[in-house]
């Protein structure tokens, strides 16, 4: 070999530097799914932190009232009757005697059940009419519409009215109970989560992996709730959510009226519509339930918008 190779080697290998090994496929570098990259846009959100503070620290409370305190809400003591704020009584004392703080904390799991279970029906009554009306198309979808669209008709407050009206108890009055509540809630308000899952199930069915697994052979059933079901249900979820609030309000609403839950079951409702008829009296047993009412439906609402802004990259 001459000098002038052995030269041109010498250079050629000082320019490349010391041997570095290839690098090979870094799992970081793997490209994340819309679940985990909206879950990293999630937590960089302060709403979505406060309002999953706040909601977490609710359902807490409604868990486990005994850890927040230790006095029963019906131990009642006229004496006591509108007493303000003190040490003995953080909220104060109702026309009845009763401890506000007590009262509201103990309210908190009504409010909540009713919240949440009516929800997952309207979800589940919602999710099926949309899936089926979506997937089918022709007069499924026509008909299911239909049905749809009657209901939307119905005022929700108002057909709540008539329906609940007709619970009584074994004295004769109306009480409807909690599972009444949530039943009529969920039979006048699934519509909205209809729409959305027949929206997304029209645009997904049509999707490239779901031509391919119908070409290989899978049923219709299939289809349905392993392909297109999964990848339909995310936008419903973010409506879900925000509804929770919104369900949680309108029973506070019937309760106020006397149509929905009635004492001696406890719920936020039923505090503010006995601390109205005494707000000349005082305003804190209408202050603090109608507070703690405030922030739950502001937070599950905070929850569904920073949801919805993360799942959809149009808005962000």
């Amino acid at each position: 070999m001459s000098d002038t190779t052995q030269k041109t080697d010498a250079v050629i290998d000082n320019l490349a530097g010391p041997d570095v090994p290839v690098p090979g496929p870094n799992k970081a570098d793997k490209p994340r799914s819309l679940a985990q990259d909206a879950f990293r846009d999630l937590i960089r959100r302060p709403m979505f932190l406060v309002s999953a503070v706040l909601i977490l620290a609710i359902l807490t409370i409604a868990a486990f009232p005994g850890l927040f305190t230790s006095v029963e809400p019906l131990d009642c003591d006229l004496k006591n009757s509108m007493a303000g704020p003190s040490g003995d009584a953080w909220f104060g004392y109702n026309f009845q005697g009763c401890d506000v703080y007590s009262q509201t904390i103990y309210g908190t799991r009504n409010s909540v059940i009713v919240g949440v279970l009516t929800t997952i029906f309207s979800l589940l009554i919602g999710g099926l009419v949309g899936v089926l009306g979506g997937f089918f198309g022709k007069w499924t979808d026509a008909l299911l519409s239909f049905v749809t669209n009657v209901f939307f008709g119905l005022p929700l407050l108002l057909a709540a009215i008539v329906i609940l009206n007709n619970f009584r108890d074994e004295k004769g009055m109306r009480n409807a109970g909690v599972m009444a509540v949530v039943i009529t809630l969920s039979v006048v308000g699934w519509m909205s989560m209809a729409r959305v899952m027949r929206g997304a199930v029209m645009q997904v069915k049509q999707a490239d992996y779901v031509a391919a697994a119908r070409s290989l052979g899978a049923s219709t059933w299939r289809l349905m709730f392993r392909h297109v079901m999964p990848n339909s249900v995310t936008p419903v979820i973010v409506v879900a959510t925000i509804s929770l609030g919104v369900v949680i309000g309108a029973e506070a609403t019937l309760s106020f009226l006397g149509i929905g839950i009635r004492p001696p079951a406890i719920s936020w409702g039923v505090m503010i519509s006995e601390a109205q008829q005494r707000i000349s009296q005082g305003l804190h047993p209408l202050l603090f339930p109608s507070g703690m009412l405030t922030i739950t439906v502001l937070a599950f609402i905070m929850l569904g918008d920073a949801v919805r802004d993360a799942f959809d990259p149009k808005l962000r």
